[in-house]
């Protein structure tokens, strides 16, 4: 059986029950099925086989969701592509995964037709899903055993990297992601982040299917859009990053807006800043985490309610069928309560990097993430940052995350991210890039005082550098390696 076989029992169960809410229409389990089994038909009349890598590029969307589960079923792989993307980081990628087909919506159509015809391959609005047609015997051989997705990594290591994820990982990604939610039939997901990321595809969205809950889905992220959902549609759970969770924030709506609905708020991608939880948490709603990555489906590490309050910043414990090892640069794991890099083995962790099975990152079937973490007395790992971004100043380690705490909580600052810059006395010390907000008179001398008394003085940044916004991913990660390019060297006060 395969993947969309959540859909059919759904369906079944509950024909009537609305699956997926978007731009104002509802579409119930039995019609999302009807969907599902129309484009199962219209994939296999473009030639779609088993193993082909169909691309989409577009915007989120009702029928991104149907083209993944008729893939399940024709035993093909869902290739979404970052319509944040250059056109040659696009190029490159459908290259890399050999994909046959490109799918589009209207806002991407010319785009994706002059990518496939740089890359010699056919393009097709998603629209010409719903055409159906004649579907033949044996057509329908998808299994949990195949691939369904193949996803691409955000890039902050260097050249992006794909994913493979079998029919089988994604369901038990469901099973990890119901407990860190305690997902049912009742409950209501509003779907802001995009889906060609496992983010906003896999930790809420298809584990809400999986439940037969509804999902409510936004086209793209916009603050004022997801509180006004927030009120008027009633959701009991969604997902921010930082960056999205900064701008709800700071929206003027965000104290008005009615948050009574929803039973938790989830966060993830990378550190929260403590003053954001502080900030969900004193309008009554619990702010939970889930730590994952790309590779591992994602949900490997996550906090539950019961513990958000107690336990605020932390990512949580281990998820029901995931292991999870803190070892240090040899291998050996750690002890309790020491920096370790995080380590995860699980059925909901990828098959393979795609392309490049003998890939170090992935080996005895543990995915080495490059994050650190510690585990506290009561066994909840705590997420520092990662091992390329810390920092050695004098033989003493310096996690950016403690820094960049320090600077989320100052009114002045719009965002910072804190680098290492080489020093001949130290090895390293930190630098705290900075950009402004808007007619503020902050200079470096106020933004050195700022940590005075808050962290040890070893940590404190030696150079600010004030720049005009810092280079991220498509989830709001800043990309550091470029930032490292960008300003190492630059003066310290504004130009």
């Amino acid at each position: 059986m395969d993947f969309s076989r959540i859909i059919e029992r759904h369906a079944q169960f509950a024909p009537a029950r609305c699956a997926v809410h978007c731009a104002g229409e509802d579409v119930s389990y039995s019609e999302l099925w009807r969907r599902i089994a129309a484009a199962t038909a219209s994939l296999h009349g473009m030639g779609v086989r088993p193993g082909d890598r169909i691309a989409y590029l577009g915007l989120n969307d009702p029928a991104v969701l149907v083209l993944l589960f008729a893939l399940a079923r024709l035993g093909a792989i869902l290739l979404p592509l970052n319509f944040r993307l250059a056109p040659v980081e696009h190029e490159a990628i459908l290259r890399h995964a050999g994909a046959t087909l490109l799918l589009a919506d209207p806002v991407h159509a010319v785009q994706a037709a002059q990518l496939a015809a740089a890359v010699g391959r056919a393009a097709a609005p998603l629209a010409s899903l719903a055409r159906g047609g004649t579907l033949p015997d044996g057509a329908v051989c998808g299994d949990d055993d195949l691939p369904l997705l193949l996803v691409y990594t955000s890039g902050t290591t260097g050249k992006p990297k794909g994913a493979l994820h079998t029919q089988a990982g994604l369901i038990w990604n469901c099973v990890m992601s119901t407990h860190a939610h305690d997902f049912s039939p009742a409950d209501h997901v509003l779907t802001a982040l995009p889906l060609f990321h496992v983010g906003g595809l896999c930790i809420q969205t298809l584990p809400a299917l999986h439940a037969g809950a509804t999902v409510t889905l936004h086209a793209r992220f916009e603050p004022g859009a997801w509180l006004r959902d927030v009120q008027a549609r009633r959701p009991s759970i969604s997902l921010l990053v930082p960056a999205t969770l900064k701008a709800v924030l700071e929206h003027p709506e965000f104290m008005r807006t009615d948050l009574g609905s929803l039973k938790l708020l989830n966060a993830g991608s990378s550190v929260i800043p403590q003053s954001m939880i502080a900030a969900v948490h004193a309008r009554g709603v619990p702010l939970c985490q889930v730590y994952g990555a790309t590779e591992t489906g994602p949900v490997s590490i996550y906090l539950r309610r019961e513990d958000a309050f107690a336990k605020a910043g932390a990512a949580g414990k281990a998820a029901l069928h995931v292991e999870v090892r803190l070892v240090d640069s040899a291998g050996g794991v750690v002890a309790h309560g020491e920096v370790g890099e995080i380590l995860v083995r699980g059925k909901n962790v990828m098959r393979e990097y795609w392309n490049d099975p003998a890939n170090p990152a992935f080996r005895d079937g543990w995915f080495h993430s490059g994050d650190l973490a510690f585990q506290d007395e009561d066994g909840f790992y705590n997420v520092v940052g990662r091992s390329k971004d810390m920092i050695i100043s004098g033989g003493e380690n310096i996690y950016p995350a403690e820094l960049e705490n320090v600077l989320a909580d100052v009114p002045q600052v719009l965002e910072a991210a804190v680098i290492g810059r080489p020093d001949a006395r130290w090895g390293e010390v930190a630098v705290a890039v900075i950009v402004a907000r808007p007619g503020s008179a902050l200079d470096a001398a106020a933004v050195l005082r700022m940590f005075e008394g808050r962290l040890a003085r070893f940590k404190h940044p030696r150079q600010v550098v004030f720049v005009d916004a810092l280079p991220k991913t498509a989830l709001g990660k800043v990309q550091k390696d470029m930032l490292k390019g960008q300003v190492l060297g630059a003066p310290s006060s504004r130009a």
